[in-house]
């Protein structure tokens, strides 16, 4: 096993005990990650993908037996955010590697914002979960999950990221509830968004199983750590890596690293 490989699994273990811990797939880090250390742009989007099923699924399992996933509220999310997901991973194999990695810097750098938002937002006290939404509101979760689709398919990554404050902002959801149904969610654009690249042939197959026992155990670890940590503790901190991750590609796309 080279050492590539053996510091792909380590970087990609930690990355999902944190992002499961917020109900999202590490997608966020996982792209940007395999791509620094030289993998091939699809291959890295692809194989991100694959990481955020694994670890969406052992995190969603935990969530269940706690009572955090509503999978009724959940489903409404699920037919646009297949859709969008698969187009996504199709479409990828056709747009300039580049202008994909440049994309992504922009979203990490905006998804980095509004974590660190977070930070300076006065925090009001969660109730229950909404048990009813107006007709306007699903059909703005339809077409919302649809757009967050397309970007989980081209990017590589669950759309956690979006979908968690979409949630707690939009939605009034509480944090922990919030992340079990995110967790939910990512197992299926992850899932569509593998299908989809299935049409670019972008699998490295010993990446792959030399990297999803890691993710499993990761993702199973952080889950658990979440049930027991208070909703508040999710702050900027977060955004700050996606920054750090997102000056990394800057400084790689223009080769000056």
């Amino acid at each position: 096993m080279d050492s590539t490989l053996l510091i792909a699994i380590a970087a990609v273990f930690i990355v999902s005990i944190i992002f499961s811990m917020f109900g999202q797939g590490g997608g966020s880090l996982y792209t940007p990650i395999l791509f620094l250390l030289g993998y091939a742009t699809l291959t890295s989007i692809s194989t991100s993908l694959v990481l955020n099923l694994v670890t969406a699924l052992s995190a969603s399992i935990v969530y269940y037996r706690s009572n955090l996933v509503d999978v009724r509220f959940a489903l409404w999310f699920v037919p646009g955010i297949c859709l969008g997901a698969f187009l996504g991973g199709v479409a990828a194999a056709s747009i300039n590697p580049v202008i994909l990695m440049w994309l992504f810097v922009i979203f990490l750098i905006g998804a980095g914002g509004r974590m660190v938002y977070t930070y300076w937002e006065k925090s009001s006290p969660e109730g229950a979960c909404p048990v009813h939404y107006s007709r306007g509101m699903y059909a703005l979760i339809v077409v919302f999950s649809f757009f967050v689709g397309i970007i989980s398919g081209l990017l590589g990554v669950g759309g956690g990221i979006l979908i968690v404050p979409f949630l707690i902002f939009l939605c009034r959801y509480p944090t922990k509830n919030s992340a079990g149904v995110v967790s939910f969610i990512v197992i299926f654009s992850s899932l569509f968004g593998v299908f989809g690249h299935m049409t670019n042939n972008g699998f490295d197959i010993p990446l792959i199983l030399g990297t999803i026992v890691a993710v499993f155990v990761g993702a199973t670890i952080g889950a658990r750590s979440m049930v027991k940590i208070p909703g508040g503790y999710i702050k900027a901190g977060f955004g700050v890596i996606l920054w750090m991750f997102a000056v990394q590609l800057i400084l790689k796309l223009l080769h000056i690293v």
